[in-house]
């Protein structure tokens, strides 16, 4: 029989267990954008029961399985955490009011989740974690006729589990191509192997956290030092010289004379100006180096060591901010004053700022690769102060988890519009008429984002094929994708961003909008307007902002 502490410890072990693996997970997913985050997003939602657990004293399964599911629920990120939250709520539901738990309780608890994830999937794919759990749970069904010993059954779910991982590749030919197994069903096969540790050996799988210095002021100072270690220079340095049009040399004098002095060292020139990045100890000497070609019409310089300081703080700040909110423990509440709410999802600080311009109360920092959980979005719907909360999750793999706050929210209607981009989402908040019938707006709402085409220019995150002809794609060359189809490979983030959008660009199409991202330059974005507006300038509205985001150079909208 499973008693409550065996349990405890059992969902304790399997959250070790992916820890300790979640890279690996990470590593099987197959597209080359950066999202490769399953493993990482199933390890922080059982991480969510696993630290409640840490100080739980009860006596009975019932009650571990339900605040398992409770967290579970709450901490649920992306699509395949979400899922892995429904299979642990099964386990409230199979195990409610008992004590201990036999083989037969087992099953019939895994059989209750696997019910809740297939309903919960609009268009449940077999390959994927889905079919591993229901062929764990049809071997476990099987076994209970002839063997009711717990530790036998947990062991048969297990194994089958594994072998039905093994299945995956030939149900979904993406994966056989790939020569990878589903990365969500490798995330349960390893949990379920860290709750098999307890149940037959009594051992939890151990985990140790990166360890931290004495103090965490300690620590902080420790990972600003770290960064200073990688660091050869200290300033980067970056110019630009207009050329004397009565001497034109050649600037790779200028080069060698920069990779003696420094490193990182870019040149790039032509008959009017050569445009110059280095890292360096002496930045007054690479100017005076580049005065020797001309003027200087542009010069920056920044201390690389003091930007990482800075940032540990930051952190630092960050972290303490966190641990006081947690301290607080309830979510800010305010009072559903107004007839209608927007909750988005975004990442950047100018989209952040769009979105809050756009009218939404609240802003939850998410999206690819960083996917927010089930709570974080719960406490953004009880801080937006309306009757009913509109939330645009802006990503495909969030929908899931805005969802599951639905049902979580007692004195407010909460609606998810399942926005996939974040184009989507500014379309609908736009299209947002307060003088409309809130079904009638609603609906507006979502007529206009259906109607957007969004392009994305991002990196590839890992070796891959796309396409019939399977283009081989290298880890991070420029790709580009026309509504979250790979479409494109390119050298240069400009190119790509042009490409993608006269891909994109109909008869009907209208407006451009070029939301820059993280690291773009200036100059990069306005040579993309600008190309954008020789070609389109006169039929369509173009319009530009810098969005900040994250993992997308550039994100394009065209409606």
């Amino acid at each position: 029989m499973i008693n409550a502490k065996l349990l405890k410890n059992a969902i304790i072990s399997g959250a070790n267990n992916i820890n300790k693996n979640r890279s690996k997970i990470d590593d099987l997913n197959i597209f080359p954008v950066p999202d490769g985050d399953t493993g990482t997003n199933m390890s922080m939602t059982i991480n969510a029961a696993a630290e409640m657990l840490e100080g739980l004293e009860c006596d009975d399964v019932s009650t571990v399985a339900q605040k398992v599911a409770s967290s579970m629920l709450r901490g649920a990120r992306g699509n395949s955490g979400v899922i892995l939250s429904l299979i642990f709520r099964g386990f409230a539901v199979g195990l409610k009011d008992k004590e201990n738990a036999d083989g037969k309780d087992l099953v019939e608890a895994l059989g209750k989740g696997v019910e809740a994830a297939y309903k919960a999937v609009m268009k449940p794919t077999e390959g994927t974690i889905l079919t591993v759990a229901r062929m764990a749970y049809e071997a476990g069904s099987e076994l209970i006729f002839t063997e009711n010993d717990a530790v036998t059954v947990w062991e048969t779910i297990t194994a089958a589990a594994n072998e039905a991982l093994e299945l995956t590749p030939e149900l979904l030919p993406v994966l056989k191509k790939a020569n990878v197994v589903d990365a969500g069903g490798k995330g349960l096969c390893t949990i379920f192997e860290g709750m098999l540790s307890v149940f037959r050996d009594g051992e939890i799988i151990e985990y140790k956290k990166a360890a931290a210095s004495e103090s965490e002021e300690d620590y902080f100072r420790s990972a600003a030092a770290q960064f200073d270690d990688d660091i050869t220079y200290t300033y980067c340095t970056e110019f630009i010289v207009g050329r004397d049009p009565d001497i034109y040399t050649e600037a790779d004098e200028l080069r060698t004379f920069l990779q003696t002095i420094g490193d990182c060292v870019v040149v790039v020139d032509d008959e009017e100006i050569i445009k110059v990045h280095v890292h360096t100890e002496n930045p007054g000497n690479a100017l005076q180096a580049g005065l020797e070609y001309g003027q200087l019409l542009t010069v920056k310089v920044e201390n690389m060591k003091e930007q990482h300081r800075k940032a540990a703080e930051a952190e630092k700040a960050a972290k303490q901010k966190e641990a006081n909110e947690k301290e607080n423990n309830e979510p800010v509440i305010a009072e559903p004053t107004e007839d209608i709410g927007f909750v988005a999802v975004a990442a950047g600080e100018g989209l952040v700022e769009l979105f809050k311009d756009c009218g939404c109360a609240n802003v939850v920092s998410g999206g690819q690769s960083m996917n927010p959980s089930t709570q974080d979005i719960l406490s953004a719907v009880l801080a937006t102060p309306a009757k009913k909360v509109v939330v645009l999750p802006n990503n495909k793999n969030i929908i899931m988890a805005a969802e599951q706050a639905v049902p979580l929210v007692e004195d407010r209607t909460v609606i998810v519009l399942p926005t996939k981009t974040i184009p989507q989402g500014l379309s609908a908040l736009l299209a947002f008429d307060p003088d409309a019938e809130p079904d009638t707006a609603l609906e507006m709402m979502q007529e206009a984002f259906a109607n957007v085409q969004t392009g994305l220019v991002t990196f590839a995150a890992r070796d891959s094929e796309f396409g019939v002809g399977l283009h081989k794609i290298k880890e991070n060359e420029i790709i580009a994708l026309e509504n979250g189809k790979l479409t494109i490979t390119e050298k240069d983030i400009v190119k790509a961003a042009v490409k993608v959008t006269k891909n994109l660009v109909s008869k009907e199409s209208a407006f451009i909008t070029v939301i820059s991202g993280e690291g773009v330059t200036l100059e990069q974005s306005e040579r993309v307007v600008e190309l954008l507006t020789a070609k389109y300038g006169k039929d369509m509205e173009i319009s530009y902002v810098n969005g900040g985001q994250p993992v997308y150079y550039f994100i394009i909208s065209v409606e």
